[in-house]
């Protein structure tokens, strides 16, 4: 492309380090055995049940969708907590070991059976929420129609 002088002027070619750098995040990852492998995403798991003793019933759809989607649960980050929706989000134990795993590194997403599982009102949902996306995580939830987040209780009584 010529510039005001009427001169070519041609790339200069990257520095053969940046050149390595690139090539290497480019590259697959590789195996023990030298074989290319495809990148896991790592999720957590989190759902709020009724009543103790059901968790499995939610745990094991959020697990097969995981599984669906290639991602991988660590070990620990299938959670549930027990009792209502609008319980305060920061007072759920469940709540707190999901975001120590995020805090971790641990994850890259949150998998849920619907948003209002994180938070039922419309105010807690936009904190946590800002909190997720603050850190890069993505939030799938599985079933997002199933609660509207976001009412009070006496609303979606109406």
């Amino acid at each position: 492309m010529p510039n005001s002088s009427g001169h070519r002027r041609t790339a200069r070619p990257l520095p053969a380090r940046v050149r390595r750098k690139i090539a290497a995040l480019r590259a697959p990852a590789v195996a023990v055995g030298g074989a290319p492998v495809a990148p896991v995403t790592a999720v957590a798991l989190y759902a709020v049940v009724p009543v103790p003793g059901m968790e499995h019933l939610v745990t094991a759809p959020l697990a097969a969708h995981a599984e669906a989607q290639g991602w991988v649960v660590p070990a620990g980050c299938a959670v549930t907590d027990s009792g209502p929706l609008d319980q305060d989000t920061e007072l759920r134990p469940g709540w707190a070991r999901v975001r120590a795993a995020v805090d971790g590194g641990r994850v890259a997403g949150v998998v849920v059976p619907a948003f209002a599982h994180i938070a039922y009102r419309w105010h807690d949902w936009n904190a946590q929420r800002s909190w997720l996306l603050g850190r890069g995580l993505f939030v799938i939830a599985t079933d997002p129609t199933d609660l509207v987040t976001g009412l009070e209780p006496e609303e979606s009584q109406s």
